[in-house]
């Protein structure tokens, strides 16, 4: 049974490793960055009818000016994210599960939205909303971990930056690419892994859950197949 390794910033990963443990699947965090807040300053709140929030560190990380934004209702994608809105004193409206693109094609076309985001992101692809986007903290990327015991194992991809961080690392560290196989939360974070993998799979939604099903899946395949 093959290892599965993640390399989501943390507490990303740890949450991602009790879901593993309870699918019964053994996994190791290697993180390639650490979340760190940066200096911003909330917008007048009048200008919206609610918040965007497409990941939990964006509260864990926005700090006081959070404070100024508490009456915006919260449109989060992902049940750990709008868990942490909810811990941090914002009501959730409502939560997606598949996706930034999912959700707001399910929300009125005609909200003014504040996405409050990491400074290395993807925007929504279709946003009928107008969005005005605040990033309220970063990724920066930590020393190289120790890579070679990934070799015969499966790396999970949560991003495309850490797609081309991996990737790049990899080749650093004289990994042989078709020994490792990939499984990434979108296209994107797949395609900015690259070619030369020994099997790159994609999961069916843009969701932490979707790829850890994915996951399960694969590292238990018999080798081979």
């Amino acid at each position: 049974m093959r290892r599965v390794f993640v390399l989501r910033p943390q507490p990303g990963a740890s949450e991602t490793l009790r879901k593993l443990a309870g699918r019964g699947t053994e996994a190791v965090a290697l993180p390639l960055f650490a979340i760190e807040p940066i200096e911003w300053r909330a917008p007048d709140p009048a200008e919206f009818d609610a918040l965007l929030l497409t990941s939990g560190n964006a509260v864990r990380h926005g700090g006081a000016e959070l404070a100024k934004l508490r009456a915006l209702p919260v449109y989060g994608v992902g049940e750990a994210t709008a868990n942490a809105a909810r811990e941090a004193g914002f009501i959730v409206a409502q939560t997606g599960s598949a996706g930034v693109d999912a959700l707001l094609a399910q929300i009125p076309a005609d909200l003014r939205l504040l996405h409050l985001a990491g400074e290395h992101r993807m925007d929504p692809s279709a946003a009928q909303q107008r969005l005005t986007t605040v990033a309220v903290y970063r990724a920066e990327a930590l020393p190289p971990p120790q890579l070679k015991q990934v070799q015969g194992n499966l790396v999970l991809i949560h991003s495309p930056r850490a797609g081309l961080r991996f990737a790049e690392l990899a080749d650093a560290a004289g990994l042989d690419r078709g020994t490792i196989n990939i499984a990434a939360i979108s296209a994107s974070a797949a395609e900015a892994a690259g070619a030369g993998w020994a099997a790159v799979d994609v999961a069916e939604q843009p969701s932490d859950d979707s790829l850890l099903a994915l996951a399960e899946r694969l590292c238990h395949k018999p080798e081979g197949e």
